[in-house]
């Protein structure tokens, strides 16, 4: 587990409870998303790094830099980040919101890697295949690899699933080495 996950986790969760119990966890998505793209931001991970940027400045020209899209529970989030120096944690923030967030709502994202785009029928059969098995809605994102020569990967939270032909010529040789 990254340094990066575990320092994000506990803002996450309280993000999470906090838009929970306000019922806003669909808001607080999208704010939290939007947030995670300004701080992974090359040159904006540069300016807030700089050591001469004071923690109030840091979380001001963010607030800034977000042009009047963040709510003032957004703003004091991003404020108690800077407090902590710990803004660069927004990416990974947005990201453990969204799990928590697909939990309460009983799904799950699933990735699925291949090496040449999928048809509508293929993805119906892939996510009624998850959802039988892991027993929740399952939303799809699917990215292309030609260095999996074909098959497909798919990641499910803990679960794994290697197809590709890449993964099989790679079970082969190392069968073969041992």
């Amino acid at each position: 587990m990254s340094e990066l996950t575990t320092a994000a986790r506990p803002y996450a969760r309280a993000v999470f409870e906090m838009a929970k119990e306000a019922g806003e966890l669909d808001s607080w998505s999208e704010s939290l998303g939007f947030m995670g793209a300004i701080a992974a931001n090359e040159e904006v991970a540069k300016l807030l790094d700089t050591p001469k940027m004071a923690k109030q400045a840091g979380a001001d020209a963010f607030i800034q830099l977000a042009d009047g899209k963040l709510d003032e529970k957004a703003k004091n989030l991003v404020k108690t980040l800077a407090e902590n120096n710990r803004i660069a944690l927004l990416p990974e923030i947005s990201a453990l919101f969204e799990v928590l967030k697909d939990e309460a709502e009983g799904s799950v994202e699933a990735i699925v890697t291949t090496a040449k785009k999928l048809t509508k029928a293929e993805e119906k059969s892939i996510a009624a295949a998850l959802k039988k098995r892991l027993g929740r809605e399952v939303k799809l994102k699917v990215s292309i690899d030609k260095a999996l020569l074909g098959g497909a990967i798919i990641q499910a939270g803990d679960l794994v699933i290697d197809g590709s032909i890449q993964g099989r010529l790679n079970k082969m040789t190392m069968a073969m080495a041992g």
